[in-house]
């Protein structure tokens, strides 16, 4: 859409289709009610009315026909016919003819049906505000003087008719100039209101496009929660509606979801009162909802913007983290000296004959808190100069399985027990937009992770993988679910903070790690609450149409 447009004003003959055909529509109805007006005639005593026919089985005949085709051009306009000028300006010219016709078949201009010209003129100079206009007036005026003339020399009427004949002209010169003068500057007002509304309606769709383009939640509600107003970034924030299925399942009209609506009727009762953040599902992302009175007067709605703080809290931590990777790059060398060199030292000391098992033990105590170290290192150090992540878009239903072949047979040469791993994918799973090395990165973690705690728990590294769509059927999720002991509900909003681990062999990095490559691809890491045994952890895509 362009930022400036020029809006030009009609010229004088310049009238838009819908409202010549409306004013034409109309100037129909009244030649319709004129034709019934002149067939009534037909049925009373002319000289009751004071009327003299000259030619009064011309008059019968001509006054069927103009009914006739009158009728004719009112149904096509009901049935959608659009007139063009030159159709106006036919029809304007046979009226002027025809009721000159009229005239000459009553009593002559002394007739009042020579006021009916008049009318003509005047409909042909509004219909057809230009100068054609007065080419109207003057064919009728040259009509009325031929008419008054003809009915001097041939019927030996009064030469006063000739000065009537002459007043009209000059009536219809009158009416064509005025109303000409008239409908040029109704036009242009017209015109003029016309583009300034235009100008408002883009206004409006741009304002609009501006608030669905927001990457801030913006709600309008009333007092009872009911969703007025809704735009699209508060729609896939609180509802997972994409972007792409806004016009088919937009929330507008519904309710706000229950932690929204609790945390707006808080705030309606202590208004100073801030919202805690809160999730309005267990795979949304973690928002932060403020509200504000839109209306000052009567109060009666409420405008909500809702942000999500997972980006703000993210960004913290990878400041934190990066300050971090820097100290640890800087140290690197340092630390990594002293415990090579304790390392070496300690497979140095397995190799003596003098060691009971108690000295083992400690060297394997060296051996395996050397390894986590280390695994710290180099776990911040790929957090500080991770890459950027280059989308595109995967066919899950044939992506999912080649990364379990390849897992299943990278672990079987590395594991003992051998791992047992089950998938199954719904049908239509769309697309999803991912750097593929940055998932398999995921997912390895994952399921390594499952796999690890389902054999410390059950004896046997089992682990379901499941792929399929979201309620909204425009997305695609991942699940990997293992056979742990779970994770206790105290825990669960902290397994994707950084270094938060429950087995002590971990770095607690993995989950954090995870979910920060998960909202480079925007999609969304999350534990799901499905009271069934085990821990689920789900992959959430973006819509593939949304570029990242």
């Amino acid at each position: 859409m362009n930022s400036k447009q020029s809006v030009s004003l009609p010229t004088h003959g310049s009238q838009s289709s819908e409202q010549a055909t409306r004013l034409f529509r109309i100037y129909n109805h009244y030649r319709l009610a004129i034709c019934l007006l002149l067939i009534g005639l037909l049925f009373v005593e002319p000289g009751d009315l004071g009327i003299h026919f000259r030619a009064p089985e011309l008059f019968r005949i001509g006054v069927v026909v103009y009914l006739s085709l009158n009728a004719f051009i009112a149904l096509l306009l009901v049935a959608g016919a659009k007139p063009q000028p030159r159709h106006i300006v036919l029809s304007v010219t046979l009226d002027i003819i025809v009721l000159h016709g009229f005239v000459y078949c009553t009593s002559g201009i002394e007739s009042g049906l020579a006021n009916l010209v008049i009318v003509a003129v005047a409909a042909g100079n509004i219909l057809t505000p230009s100068r054609i206009g007065t080419l109207y007036a003057a064919l009728a005026a040259i009509g009325s003087l031929l008419l008054a003339s003809w009915s001097t020399l041939a019927l030996g009427d009064k030469a006063d008719v000739i000065v009537r004949a002459g007043t009209l002209g000059i009536l219809y010169f009158a009416a064509a100039f005025v109303l000409q003068s008239i409908t040029r500057r109704m036009t242009r007002s017209e015109a003029l209101a016309s583009s300034r509304a235009q100008s408002i309606l883009q206004l409006e769709q741009i304002n609009q496009q501006i608030i669905q383009r927001m990457r801030t939640g913006i709600l309008v509600v009333d007092r009872f929660g009911s969703i007025r107003l809704v735009n699209a970034a508060a729609e896939e924030l609180l509802f997972g509606i994409p972007g792409g299925s806004l016009a088919k399942r937009s929330p507008k009209g519904q309710t706000l979801p229950l932690p929204l609506r609790a945390r707006l009727d808080d705030w309606l009762k202590q208004s100073e009162h801030r919202a805690t953040p809160f999730q309005a599902s267990a795979t949304a992302p973690l928002v932060q909802a403020n509200f504000t009175q839109l209306d000052q007067d009567n109060g009666d709605l409420i405008l909500v913007f809702v942000e999500d703080i997972s980006k703000v809290t993210q960004q913290a931590q990878q400041m934190k983290l990066a300050a971090l990777g820097r100290l640890t790059a800087g140290i690197a060398h340092e630390i990594r000296n002293p415990l090579g060199a304790i390392s070496h030292a300690a497979q140095l000391m397995e190799e003596s004959d003098h060691l009971d098992s108690g000295d083992l033990k400690m060297l394997d105590i060296i051996r395996r808190h050397s390894r986590r170290a280390n695994g710290i290192i180099e776990n911040v150090l790929d957090l500080s100069r991770r890459r950027e992540a280059r989308s595109e878009l995967i066919e899950v239903k044939s992506w999912l399985p080649e990364f379990v072949a390849d897992y299943q047979q990278t672990a079987r040469n590395d594991a003992d027990p051998q791992p047992v791993i089950s998938l199954d994918i719904d049908d239509n799973v769309p697309q999803a937009r991912f750097d593929p090395s940055q998932i398999d990165q995921v997912l390895v973690n994952l399921c390594d992770n499952g796999l690890r705690y389902s054999l410390n728990h059950s004896g046997a590294a089992t682990l379901h993988i499941h792929g399929g769509v979201t309620s909204d059927g425009e997305r695609a999720f991942i699940d990997v679910r293992d056979q742990g002991p779970g994770i206790s509900r105290e825990d669960r909003s902290s397994v994707f903070e950084p270094f938060f681990t429950t087995d002590k062999r971990g770095t607690g990095l993995g989950l954090y790690l995870a979910r920060e490559l998960c909202e480079a691809n925007q999609a969304h890491l999350s534990l799901l609450n499905d009271d069934q045994p085990g821990c689920c952890f789900r992959i959430t895509f973006a819509h593939p149409g949304r570029l990242i």
